[in-house]
């Protein structure tokens, strides 16, 4: 017990060394009599992390959980839902069980068991604050490794609440990021009949997440292009027989130096994923447009994954940007390659190489805190060319191999125009254009006329798949990759949650560990592991 709350002291001091980027998302719920719990309103945090004094948030938005309306106050800006608020710190905050106060004097533990998290093998305490030791504090239970007694997960809640405030109930997770070092990387909170008032109830689900702790040099390697060696004959420089560049040709190269730019900037803020394995699959949907297509002549596209769970597609430059949420909830490679068509008809037409990219050649225009970086940067097209990039990306699809599944593509988009009104922040873009407003389909919303009709309650038509489905987000380096999960039979249509938040349970693995080939991926729980599975494997194939 002494080892335990030791290590967790260590880990307040380790926390002090990074930033990571923290992104809280939360859905207010009411009851449904068929499909159980459903969204009626959403709010959104997004930011990173200061744990220089203690534990604090910073937003990166401009307004943080655009809602009904937002308020200042002492401890920061609130979002007002009914009388209800929600702040940002009282969500990051569950992921310390005590910023201050976590030792003997303060708590009593009980030790319960031993039992696998993963294949990380554990102690299991209950925790309770003793009597008088003050409020705020946490009651629950923790699961400690059984090397270096490591907390790795902890459920409660805190106790008591001072007068006139409430504590949310929370899991909160850490996964062994380094030899050594485990690090909080995702919490889910949930209340389902918390009384505030005399006549309401607040319901919600919320998931929070941290990635980026290892940003201090996010920037890959250069790769050596030219090595020079000693040599029995003279080695000449081959930029002798070079030439100029035509004009096209140089204009083309401050487009392309332009792009590197951003990408390089939204990586190193955080934002964007590493190249990766689960980019080259997005590109695979892109050249099979290209090829059914004969675009044999543009450059070559590229795929890079936006970290956060926003719903967005946009371009920049030859570069088509997804976000990691809005891949979690496509249920198929038809629907994908409706998305990706409209972003790669943006290229075709040459509205991603405008005076909105071309600026960032200059590099001063870059030389920004992470902290403002979304609120400088905008790529949003105009709804001209939204509106040509959706006819011609109509075209692209009926050539293309895509063909004949383009109504599930358009159920897919009847099933956001459903969620849209009740989730705007969900749907709500940070750097291009909405996929959806109110009830409002913004990309190839021509699919919606030939697709079938949306039945919620019909267990075996899925349009759309819950939060967490796809992507797992290593929380060290930003890497990603395609999670993969038991198949389970839906049951009824609660299990299949389209667009909700999902209950995700992380298999842990210590640094280095290999695990089974269901190992080291984001496991979901009873009904999100269901819901994963709606549409069989990742697309594509």
């Amino acid at each position: 017990m002494d080892t335990v709350i030791a290590r967790e002291q260590q880990l307040l001091k380790n926390l002090r060394k990074y930033s990571p980027r923290v992104e809280t998302y939360i859905q207010d719920l009411r009851q449904d009599p068929e499909l159980g719990t459903v969204p009626v309103n959403d709010h959104y945090f997004f930011g990173r992390m200061d744990f220089q004094q203690g534990v604090a948030f910073r937003s990166f938005l401009p307004q943080p959980g655009l809602a009904h309306r937002t308020v200042k106050g002492i401890t920061g800006q609130i979002t007002q839902l009914y009388s209800m608020p929600y702040h940002a710190g009282e969500f990051t905050y569950m992921i310390v069980i005590d910023a201050s106060r976590f030792d003997r004097q303060h708590y009593l533990l009980d030790f319960v068991s031993r039992e696998f998290l993963g294949n990380v093998r554990c102690v299991v305490f209950d925790v309770q604050p003793r009597p008088g030791a003050g409020v705020g504090l946490f009651e629950g239970r923790i699961w400690a490794e059984d090397q270096e007694y490591n907390i790795v997960r902890f459920n409660g809640t805190y106790t008591p609440a001072p007068r006139f405030s409430t504590y949310f109930h929370f899991d909160s997770w850490r996964e062994n990021v380094q030899p050594g070092l485990w690090l909080p990387v995702y919490v889910y909170s949930e209340e389902l009949d918390l009384k505030y008032s005399i006549k309401r109830a607040v319901r919600f689900k919320s998931q929070t997440r941290l990635w980026g702790y290892d940003l201090s040099n996010p920037t890959p390697e250069q790769e050596l292009t030219w090595v020079m060696i000693e040599a029995p004959t003279e080695v000449r420089d081959a930029s002798e027989n070079s030439t100029d560049p035509s004009p096209i040709s140089a204009q083309r190269e401050w487009e392309s130096e332009a792009e590197a730019n951003i990408l390089q900037r939204l990586e190193k803020a955080g934002l964007l994923a590493p190249p990766g394995n689960v980019d080259k699959v997005m590109e695979t949907v892109v050249n099979n447009l290209i090829v059914s297509n004969h675009l044999d002549k543009l450059p070559q596209i590229h795929v890079r994954i936006l970290l956060t769970s926003t719903l967005e597609s946009l371009g920049i430059g030859n570069t088509i940007i997804l976000s990691r949420g809005l891949i979690d909830v496509l249920p198929d490679e038809a629907s994908l390659a409706a998305i990706l068509a409209h972003e790669l008809e943006h290229v075709v037409l040459g509205h991603t190489a405008g005076a909105n990219t071309t600026k960032y050649g200059f590099h001063d225009r870059l030389m920004i805190k992470d902290d403002d970086v979304l609120h400088r940067l905008n790529f949003k097209p105009s709804q001209h060319d939204e509106a040509a990039a959706d006819a011609k990306a109509v075209e692209l699809l009926e050539n293309s191999p895509y063909k004949d599944q383009l109504g599930q593509a358009g159920l897919f988009l009847r099933a956001m125009a459903d969620a849209a009104p009740h989730t705007p922040q969900l749907f709500g873009a940070h750097l291009g254009s909405r996929l959806a407003q109110g009830s409002q389909v913004r990309r190839v919303a021509q699919l919606m006329g030939s697709a079938p009709a949306l039945e919620k309650t019909r267990v075996d038509q899925i349009a759309a798949l819950p939060l967490g489905a796809r992507v797992k987000v290593n929380p060290w380096n930003d890497h990603i990759q395609l999670t993969k999960s038991k198949p389970a039979t839906l049951i009824s249509p609660r299990d299949k949650m389209p667009f909700e938040v999902a209950r995700l349970y992380p298999y842990l693995v210590r640094f280095g560990t290999p695990g089974p080939e269901a190992g080291q991926k984001d496991q979901a729980g009873a009904r999100g592991d269901n819901a994963n599975q709606q549409s069989g494997d990742p697309p594509p194939p």
